[in-house]
């Protein structure tokens, strides 16, 4: 096959194009914008391979995507490249808008273009595979909230089935996406597949997400912020198992399908800092304990406070499990993001020094 990868440069791209290219025998095409959060470092160990070629184009621009479907016929798109970060939706919602609404609106456009001058055996071949999140379907009921009546009784999760109810500029912009996916496929028969996914961690994240944050400011001494009392719940999945995933679905999975992709590790995110500040006390000792470092600031505006994905549609009709635990990712990832200290000064340009985003100095008091 020939896979289109847009967004490939970036944290969960990356990783599919490496699981592809080291793991198949199949050509990956890498199309990404190259923004703040797009590297091409987490691409260098296969950046000289024969089945890799990298684009650098916009999906808002239909030119440059017209010229790269004709040049490379692929048999799949991948569509990864997003904004992602909710902080930054926040307080400046507009590029979520125009990146994840209009951008996917143009690859769409493009890809059913090219789609309808194929033949009738590369047309039903083809996939549209729109990679989401599980932060689409709002939040779920959280412990603290059940009640006497309720205790011990287990917890619903994200389904398939679940109704939308997103929270922030960012997770609305992704679930508009999503509806212009099943769109194409019902009002033009486009082969769109979409899958929805938890909190990724691991190598290459970009240092503005929680665990790779709480790594580096814990080893420069820092703060290691914590939004409200940090209970909020997510369920966490080692982004090589999530490429994995994706891989199985667009090479196995059911044209119209939903499918949702979690990694079955319910955290509070006061637990996944404790758990990081453990690791580093044991990998990096120092005289103090890097649980000190822990401060707690004021929560983020409308913050879910429980993601948690039903993956039983994935084990039971792909034969997909997650191979990592918590515990065994986590350390992992703590173990490269020591090592790669060069990756994780290079990938900050100075632009951002790892400063709160998404503080809003209009919230009123006690809001």
């Amino acid at each position: 096959m020939k896979i289109l990868v847009t967004g490939g440069a970036g944290f969960i791209g990356s990783a599919v194009i490496r699981h592809i290219i080291e793991n198949t025998s199949d050509l990956v095409i890498n199309l990404d914008k190259l923004t703040y959060a797009g590297n091409l470092e987490s691409l260098k160990s296969i950046d000289n391979n024969r089945r890799y070629a990298f684009e650098q184009a916009d999906i808002c621009n239909r030119e440059e995507l017209d010229r790269i479907f004709k040049k490379y016929q692929p048999d799949a798109v991948m569509h990864l490249a997003a904004e992602s970060h909710v902080d930054r939706s926040i307080t400046g919602p507009a590029e979520f808008i125009q990146t994840n609404i209009v951008g996917t609106y143009n690859l769409l456009e493009a890809a059913r273009e090219y789609w309808n001058t194929l033949d009738l055996d590369a047309k039903q071949a083809f996939r549209f595979h729109h990679i989401s999140t599980d932060e689409v379907y709002g939040d779920l009921p959280h412990p603290d909230e059940q009640g006497e009546n309720t205790t011990g009784k287990e917890l619903p999760l994200f389904t398939e089935q679940t109704a939308y109810a997103p929270s922030s500029p960012y997770s609305a912009s992704k679930a508009s996406s999503d509806h212009l996916v099943r769109a194409w496929l019902r009002t033009y028969g486009f082969p769109t597949i979409i899958t929805n996914c938890s909190n990724n961690y691991g190598p290459y994240h970009f240092p503005e997400k929680l665990i790779p944050l709480v790594i580096l400011n814990a080893l420069e001494g820092k703060k290691l912020p914590i939004y409200g009392k940090g209970d909020q719940i997510r369920d966490w999945l080692y982004v090589e198992d999530h490429a994995r995933a994706l891989y199985k679905v667009v090479t196995e999975g059911k044209v119209g399908e939903t499918y949702n992709i979690g990694g079955h590790n319910e955290k509070q995110n006061i637990e996944v800092v404790k758990t990081i500040c453990s690791i580093l006390n044991e990998l990096v000792p120092k005289k103090s304990s890097y649980a000190e470092q822990i401060t707690f600031v004021n929560d983020r505006p409308g913050h879910d406070r429980r993601y948690a994905i039903d993956a039983s549609k994935m084990s039971d009709e792909l034969n997909w499990r997650p191979v990592e635990t918590f515990e065994t990712g986590l350390r992992k990832t703590v173990q490269w993001y020591l090592n790669n200290q060069t990756w994780c000064k290079n990938v900050q340009d100075g632009s951002y020094k790892r400063e709160r985003l998404g503080e809003l100095s209009t919230q009123v008091e006690g809001e």
